[in-house]
């Protein structure tokens, strides 16, 4: 089994606790913000928190439809969280699971997000060049929308 990890950093102008609260409003802020890449998401299993299982349905911007993956951290006093997508057809036949690990890190008047994600290919299958620079582009473009979605909204945050 191959495992390929992904790193995308993107400095924002949100102090990291605030960034962090607005990632934790992801399930109803991402299709809001990015229509044509997240049509919905929902809680299939559990409350939301750790252990809940959680539906993606993915929007015509994307050359695939469903994801499903569970919360494995929300951890409010480190800024991170966690989430491991285990079925549908966005792990592309390839991939067992998909493990996302996001930071939100202090900076200079803002923060810094840092999204890894570590993939467990099936058997002997790996990554190509392009899916990988496609997912580092999907995870910047995603950020971006979220990020402009609360800078047009400050009311909610």
């Amino acid at each position: 089994m191959a495992v390929v990890t992904s790193e995308v950093e993107v400095a924002s102008s949100f102090p990291a606790p605030k960034l962090f609260k607005i990632f934790n409003n992801f399930d109803t802020i991402a299709p809001k913000a990015e229509p044509e890449t997240y049509k919905a998401v929902s809680v299939i299993q559990g409350d939301g928190g750790v252990g809940s299982i959680k539906n993606i349905t993915f929007g015509d911007g994307v050359p695939y439809t469903s994801s499903k993956h569970t919360v494995d951290v929300i951890d409010t006093n480190n800024l991170c969280l966690s989430y491991t997508a285990f079925e549908g057809d966005a792990l592309l036949g390839i991939i067992d699971s998909a493990t996302h690990h996001i930071t939100f890190t202090p900076s200079d008047g803002g923060s810094i997000y840092k999204h890894t994600t570590v993939f467990k290919c099936k058997g002997d299958a790996k990554l190509t060049e392009d899916t990988h620079n496609l997912v580092k582009e999907a995870v910047k473009k995603t950020f971006k929308a979220i990020e402009s979605y609360a800078i047009a909204h400050p009311e909610a945050y």
